[in-house]
């Protein structure tokens, strides 16, 4: 095999089995981030929430990035990136078990308290297995891994709004007490928390080869000291690109369903089935762009996705009906592919600094906690088509880091 052959290789000899294995907690991770945003419109109904009140659903969930992503690359650090990966969904079994009580005694604050500890354990599990996708083959097909992983995650996103439209939003139709539509989550959640605690066995008794950083790299120094992760400015710049897309994203999605049905959609559950095909683009598009990236680079096709967006978001916020809602459905396809490229460019050149770099990355999820927010806060003031100005501005913000921004100044390498 030759040099160039060596260097775009999907993985190393031996990591193929691997890869596979973790890509599966990639579908784990988008159902259960996805079918979080479903609670939004949810929470909303039961507890008649504002906008802004009813977000707060997803700075429970994102809030918990902001919080422990740095403590999860230290026990990556501790344990290696599979035990923190089964760590990781067994603290999700816990907080889907809190989702029964909190049903129960019909808890706006024991609801966000489960939000968020379901959101500790996805931390954890983006923390680890995003690098160790990214690691487990050469530098340069790196963007190809994780977004051929992300696809799997999109392939969960795709599944969670159509069991939240069919078992937790058609409630609204059948149920008029607060207590009975507060009960819906209970079954889902049970049957997740099931599945998580089977799929955290079955990954503590698989083989996963221990990686401490990519292959050939040494950790620079500089007067015998490593430098600190906030000297690398690609690094820190894609932090702040992961802040905006994650916000968009996320803020999209949830705001998605009342969107569609102020816009026409006759029901909740209606408008939910179509936020499917938002995450089903994004399926679409990362299945595709991992085709793309052997084709064109990471930074350049970021960029031209992130600038599709926010034409089509402009679009949307200028019209109505179907051409509305259509626009912004088709933001899920160009979404596809900003996450997985941002983050693998982000990290790019750090050596043994990877999980540290990682966890930077990953702390900057929090911008699902605070964007979403900003943006009810905006629908609630100017109306949902006024507030789209902000993740306008957010993917133009994407698109510089792509062409300007990811270019790395300084190399963890020897």
């Amino acid at each position: 095999m030759t040099t160039q052959e060596r260097s775009s290789a999907l993985t190393s000899p031996g990591y193929l089995v691997p890869f596979i294995i973790v890509t599966t907690l990639f579908f784990e991770l988008g159902l259960i981030t996805t079918l979080n945003m479903a609670l939004v419109p949810h929470l909303r109904s039961v507890f008649n929430l504002d906008y802004a009140w009813a977000m707060l659903a997803e700075s429970a969930f994102f809030l918990a990035y902001f919080i422990f992503a740095s403590p999860s690359s230290k026990l990556i650090e501790w344990i290696g990136y599979k035990q923190t990966m089964v760590v990781s969904l067994f603290i999700q079994v816990v907080g889907s078990l809190l989702f029964l009580p909190a049903a129960m005694l019909v808890s706006f604050p024991l609801f966000l308290t489960a939000i968020f500890i379901v959101g500790i354990g996805i931390t954890a599990l983006q923390t680890a297995a995003n690098p160790y996708v990214a690691i487990l083959g050469p530098e340069g097909s790196a963007p190809v891994r994780l977004t051929l992983s992300q696809a799997f995650n999109s392939i969960g996103a795709l599944l969670a709004p159509l069991i939240g439209g069919a078992y937790i939003l058609s409630s609204t139709r059948h149920f008029e007490s607060q207590a009975a539509l507060a009960s819906t989550v209970r079954v889902p959640y049970l049957v997740i928390a099931a599945v998580l605690l089977l799929l955290g066995i079955a990954v503590a008794f698989t083989h996963l080869p221990h990686i401490d950083h990519p292959q050939g790299s040494q950790p620079s120094s500089e007067s015998g000291t490593a430098h600190s992760i906030w000297s690398y400015r690609h690094t820190v710049l894609g932090a702040v690109g992961i802040f905006v897309y994650v916000g968009v994203e996320v803020g999209l999605a949830s705001i998605a369903v009342n969107y569609f049905a102020s816009e026409g959609m006759s029901s909740l559950e209606t408008a939910s089935y179509l936020v499917s095909l938002y995450w089903g683009g994004a399926m679409v598009g990362r299945l595709l762009g991992s085709w793309m990236l052997t084709k064109i680079k990471a930074g350049r096709l970021v960029a031209v996705f992130a600038a599709a967006g926010a034409v089509l978001l402009a679009i949307s916020a200028l019209t109505s009906g179907q051409v509305a809602i259509w626009t912004l459905v088709l933001c899920g396809f160009f979404n596809s592919i900003q996450f997985p490229n941002v983050f693998a460019l982000g990290i790019a050149g750090l050596g043994s600094l990877t999980s540290r770099g990682s966890g930077l990355i990953t702390t900057a999820i929090v911008g699902g906690a605070i964007i979403p927010y900003l943006l009810g806060a905006l629908a609630d003031k100017v109306g949902i088509q006024g507030s789209l100005i902000l993740p306008i501005a957010c993917y133009l913000y994407i698109a510089w880091y792509g062409l300007w921004g990811s270019k790395p100044t300084r190399r963890a390498t020897a």
